[in-house]
């Protein structure tokens, strides 16, 4: 009885692992391998784009907090220039891009005139702020 259903099993069995077998050696490899989706090239274009784009946005942010106006104003504010500009570089992607353009919009405000100097010093002061607190979470 158990040699019976051996034979029953194992028939099927051997001509499906011999099927398998046969068509792994005759299927050309292209068929088994994948193509990428996304050519490497691409990638390294992706990636080298997002670092310059990120090294923009931190030399703005950088710039902004050197300047003379941020020196005195986070002085007044009792707030270490240097600890800032040192957490600049810990910042994510997106914070560093949000931080940079409100940086720059207060820097063209101040600029043109549609920012007086005590405007300026209390958006470096919440922008330092941010900084540091963002960094402090993490």
């Amino acid at each position: 009885m158990k040699r019976l259903i051996l034979l029953r099993l194992g028939l099927p069995l051997g001509i499906l692992f011999l099927l398998l077998f046969t068509i792994s050696f005759t299927c050309p490899r292209q068929v088994f391998a994948q193509d990428h989706v996304v050519a490497p090239s691409d990638l390294q274009k992706d990636v080298a784009g997002a670092s310059a784009t990120r090294e923009k946005n931190q030399t703005r942010l950088e710039e902004f907090v050197s300047s003379p106006e941020a020196q005195h104003a986070l002085k007044s504010a009792h707030l270490d220039a240097g600890q800032v500009k040192n957490a600049i570089p810990q910042l994510s992607d997106d914070d560093l891009a949000q931080l940079s353009a409100r940086a720059e919009k207060a820097q063209r405000d101040f600029s043109a005139g549609r920012m007086s100097d005590r405007d300026l010093i209390i958006i470096l002061i919440a922008i330092a702020a941010l900084i540091l607190i963002i960094v402090a979470v993490r």
